[in-house]
């Protein structure tokens, strides 16, 4: 796997390590049909004062809807599809394989939107409510919402 080449990644292993993380990211993506990196790169911007509008979000998740659906959706769906059958070895190593595959796929979309979107937004204080407004325009983005929880776990690990 290649080395982080931006902070971007950087953040999201540091908050993606913090307990409660884990499934807050999972409840946004299965139960608000989020795309967690998209989530975490607001939520990145947040921390460093830039505001993004509803325009701004959706533009940003335009800019990796592609690659997710085409990529990233389908080595998840390849990983899972494999779980059933990991008590063959070799079908747990092949799923082990993928999953490293499928976390760089994820890597590289991060890396594309630090590229492309670190310049957009507009400065603001960088506070913790700035992260949830961010996650709120995103849901509104996907006519979605999110588990008040999850929103809050991931501000919390973000800002804390």
């Amino acid at each position: 796997m290649s080395q982080s080449t931006s902070p971007f990644w950087d953040f999201s292993l540091r908050t993606y390590r913090l307990a409660g993380v884990p499934p807050a990211c999972l409840a946004l993506q299965d139960q608000g049909g989020a795309d967690v990196n998209v989530a975490l790169f607001l939520l990145f911007q947040a921390t460093r004062g830039l505001e993004f509008d509803q325009a701004l979000v959706g533009r940003l998740d335009a800019a990796v809807a592609a690659w997710r659906t085409d990529i990233v959706v389908r080595l998840r769906q390849v990983r899972l599809s494999l779980k059933p059958l990991e008590a063959d070895p070799a079908v747990a190593n092949l799923r082990r394989q993928v999953k490293q595959v499928e976390l760089e796929s994820e890597r590289l979309q991060q890396e594309f939107l630090f590229a492309t979107a670190s310049g957009w937004g507009v400065p603001a204080a960088a506070v913790p409510a700035l992260g949830a407004a961010h996650l709120a325009r995103y849901a509104a983005h996907l006519g979605s919402s999110f588990a008040p929880d999850a929103s809050a776990a991931l501000v919390a690990a973000a800002f804390g």
